[in-house]
């Protein structure tokens, strides 16, 4: 009877899996995971909002500044700006660093690995900006809550780095699918603005983590949509004209706000003077009109029903606008993309209005306009066509709207870009005209870790032998000889096998043609590595869970042709896995090519 073996479950043959390309099934058991744990700090993150707007907000309604007395809503912001000046910025400049911006530095100059600390300090500062009246969304706390504790998990289990990359996109699209009940816009949204890549192996554990954490959040919060949208359509044709005028106003207004929040005028002011200005400024505004403090749901549901007055949707287009981006641009670290949403959603029902008052009777309803503002207004900000399409679909579960929706995203986002110089507003260096992210060689090769390419067949020695002890090492047939030097500052260095076994072939020959003497025996019992003729790599290290591409810049820094894979954790324990050269790099880029 033959003999059945159970496939190999152990947490080190799940990680070999991993390292490779094609390494679906693991990715989405990773996906679900993430999902579930993100899914579940997401309501923690909503709940610690909701039990403090019980503590003082109208009816326990963290939106409802509007019921508050104009002294106590004036002073909510002063009171926020002076609790993140003393608790954060008395720590290190690293320390401060929160939010999307944040979750995208990590992914690309540390492979996606988030220190605790900023993790736990965006906790206290994403409730603190929401119920103190700051113009602040709650998305951008839940993308970095949502990644860094996906990317934490692979931490904790030493997974390789190219699944820490797909982890960190599991956790911003369930973030953004447990915030706005919005599953495929997060799927898009993690793979548009965040990945900045498109790949079957990426999108599947993202859909299954974004599916997760939405099943989470509804669960507790219910399935109804996070805006409740009246059922609207284009009508005729003849709106198209304004929609375009619309989409063209909304670019400019996306143009402006990225400027105004990389005004070097404010960045370059002093701490107390940055603090002061948006303490005083969102004081002021929120005395007279208190819809611009928090996130704004609340005025965007307004606008999208036309119940807001024409005062109030200037002060949410002009005011809001500029409040958050002196916000961000104080260094205040807040989630941008609600308060883009509401001042798109007002500035869509002003042009709406607008049309109505220039058309009465053909001219489509503001609602729909204001609709179409909101999607554009995220389109152009980000630039992100696709994830404002899908929010867009998803929050009015209206596929009427697609048709105009995508040409008002288009004609904005082209508008912001081309008119006012402006990429996407987490882009903040581009190398060529691309972000890190978007460079395809480094893409490919992020997507691999080392064990998947390393030469494993390999054999270590001390740098003298006899021609015995040669003979032995050669026995298993290793590709790679490892020469173990005499002190830890001389760089290890690999001689190719077929090398030491050509010398031993030449030594041979030349003692069967030549009478053996004691003298000459003794020569030629011992030889130096270092001095038989070979190619020999100087070599640096690197840790069994790199990824190609950092090994490929490891290379490059170190100057150096290959690369000895270490693998453990502590110093004494740890061992040589195997050898990664340049050119095994770059055969493998060019074989997935």
């Amino acid at each position: 009877m033959p003999r059945f073996s159970l496939p190999d479950f152990s947490l080190e043959r799940f990680r070999q899996r991993l390292a490779t390309v094609d390494a679906l099934p693991q990715l989405c058991v990773l996906g679900v995971v993430s999902g579930l744990i993100t899914g579940a700090f997401m309501v923690g993150f909503r709940m610690l909002l909701d039990l403090g707007a019980l503590a003082f907000m109208p009816g326990g309604d963290s939106e409802a500044f509007e019921g508050l007395s104009p002294l106590v809503r004036s002073v909510m912001p002063m009171v926020a700006v002076a609790l993140i000046g003393v608790l954060l910025w008395r720590q290190p400049v690293a320390a401060r660093k929160l939010g999307v911006a944040h979750v995208m530095e990590r992914l690309t100059y540390h492979q996606g690995r988030f220190p605790l600390r900023n993790w736990l300090n965006q906790w206290w500062v994403g409730v603190v900006t929401v119920l103190g009246g700051l113009s602040a969304g709650r998305e951008g706390p839940a993308i970095h809550l949502g990644a860094a504790a996906s990317s934490g998990l692979g931490e904790r289990l030493r997974l390789p780095h190219n699944s820490l990359r797909v982890l960190v996109a599991c956790g911003t699209a369930a973030g953004i699918a447990a915030s706005f009940n919005t599953p495929i816009a997060g799927v898009i949204f993690a793979m548009e603005v965040v990945m900045m890549e498109y790949t079957i192996a990426g999108f599947m554990p993202v859909i299954l983590a974004s599916t997760m954490g939405a099943v989470i959040a509804q669960l507790v919060y219910g399935s109804e949509p996070a805006f409740q949208v009246p059922s609207v359509s284009l009508g005729s044709m003849m709106n198209l004209p304004w929609i375009l005028v619309t989409a063209l106003v909304i670019g400019l207004l996306a143009g402006l706000f990225i400027h105004l929040a990389r005004s070097e005028w404010i960045t370059a002011r002093p701490v107390w003077q940055k603090l002061s200005l948006v303490a005083v400024a969102s004081a002021a505004v929120a005395w007279w009109y208190p819809e611009v403090q928090g996130i704004g749901y609340d005025s965007l549901s307004a606008a999208l029903t036309g119940d807001v007055a024409v005062d109030v949707l200037l002060a949410l287009v002009i005011a809001k606008l500029a409040l958050t981006a002196i916000t961000v641009a104080s260094g205040i670290p807040i989630g941008i993309i609600g308060p883009v949403l509401v001042v798109g959603a007002a500035a869509g029902a002003l042009m709406g209005m607008t049309g109505d008052w220039l058309w009465p009777g053909l001219a489509a309803e503001p609602a729909l306009f204001a609709m179409l503002g909101m999607a554009a207004m995220m389109g152009a900000v980000l630039q992100a066509p696709l994830a404002a399409l899908m929010a867009l679909l998803e929050l009015t579960h209206n596929p009427n709207i697609i048709l105009p929706g995508m040409l008002a995203v288009v004609i904005s986002g082209l508008t912001s870009r081309q008119l006012c110089r402006c990429d996407g507003f987490f882009i903040s260096s581009t190398r060529h005209g691309l972000h890190p992210l978007q460079q395809p060689l480094m893409q490919a090769l992020s997507r691999v870790s080392v064990p998947a390419v390393m030469e494993r067949s390999l054999v270590r020695t001390p740098r003298m032998v006899t021609r015995q002890q040669a003979r032995l090492l050669l026995e298993g047939n290793p590709v790679w000889v490892l020469i173990e030097r005499s002190s830890d500052d001389k760089p290890t260095l690999a001689l190719k096998a077929a090398d030491l076994a050509r010398w031993l072939m030449e030594e041979q020959e030349e003692a069967e043609g030549t009478e053996a003497t004691p003298e000459r025996s003794d020569a030629l019992e011992k030889a130096d590595l270092l001095e038989i003729p070979g190619v020999r790599l100087e070599m640096a290290p690197i840790h069994l869970q790199a990824t190609l591409s950092e090994a490929f810049e490891r290379l490059n820094d170190q100057a150096v042709d290959a690369l000895y894979v270490e693998h453990g954790n502590r110093p004494k324990q740890k061992r040589i896995s195997g050898i990664i050269t340049r050119g095994a790099i770059e055969r493998y880029y060019k074989f997935t090519d």
